[in-house]
């Protein structure tokens, strides 16, 4: 495992999402509300750390692989173990910014936090460069999610980290149907739009029973309109959605925030 984390942190830095010792600190954006700093004392899991307050910091805006973490049947996901050493050579015994940019605790009383270094390096961005991680956002948090998919794009396309990995792999519509319980990446064309009870319905195929759907509840729209987006901007488009895929007339996502679809050129 040493030897994993010194090839971690030559490759973070090359990557340049570790400021050299002696370089200036960056400045939190002015999007994210100050939350100070405390020292990382532990580190849980890819995207997971205690502090010395005691306080558990869940770092927003990405999923790390996962742990079981005493949780019976659950199986470790993989790169798991690389994720969590990435995290520590990055923050553990390291004092840390908090900043926040939404919802600041959630369901577990863990923060909801960015975390800065005090030699400037943006964590979330510094795994998602790196492979560690990628995009997870939530309607109530969702500042520096575009500036998020950057860094994700670019280890994905490089195949850093995870997206090495058959596991992390982005699923064509046809595929998601095996991948149902999981949180995932699927990229294809939209053929139609339906609107059913208000809520609007982004197919990928002729059979709406079966083929790969993107389903928005009528009460998230307004965060696409403000966005400028109406629901016939999708079709035809090419887009990559994530999310958790659920079994509903065949395999289908969730959306709640425009963040969550990207429309890819042809």
């Amino acid at each position: 495992m040493a030897t994993i984390r010194i090839l971690l942190v030559i490759m973070l830095t090359l990557s340049g999402v570790i400021a050299a010792p002696g370089s200036a600190g960056a400045q939190m954006p002015d999007v994210l509300q100050n939350g100070g700093t405390a020292l990382v004392v532990a580190v849980i899991d890819g995207d997971t750390v205690i502090l010395d307050d005691a306080r558990e910091v869940r770092l927003v805006g990405i999923q790390a692989p996962k742990l079981p973490l005493g949780r019976r049947g659950f199986a470790k996901w993989p790169l798991a173990d690389e994720a969590k050493a990435a995290l520590e050579d990055l923050v553990l015994d390291r004092r840390v910014s908090l900043g926040y940019g939404g919802r600041s605790i959630d369901r577990h009383n863990r923060a909801l936090a960015h975390l800065f270094t005090e030699d400037g390096t943006w964590v979330q961005g510094a795994l998602l460069t790196a492979g560690f991680a990628r995009v997870y956002s939530f309607p109530d948090n969702r500042a520096l999610v575009r500036e998020m998919l950057v860094h994700e794009r670019g280890s994905r396309e490089t195949s850093q980290g995870i997206w090495s990995h058959p596991y992390y792999s982005v699923l064509d519509p046809q595929a998601s149907a095996r991948h149902l319980d999981q949180y995932a990446l699927v990229e294809g064309r939209v053929s139609d739009v339906a609107m059913v009870g208000g809520r609007t319905f982004l197919n990928f195929g002729p059979d709406w029973r079966q083929d790969f759907t993107i389903s928005i509840a009528a009460r998230d729209w307004h965060r696409f309109a403000e966005a400028g987006i109406s629901p016939d901007d999708y079709l035809g488009r090419r887009i990559r959605v994530r999310g958790w895929l659920k079994s509903r007339n065949g395999p289908m996502i969730d959306v709640t925030h425009p963040e969550q679809i990207e429309v890819l050129s042809e």
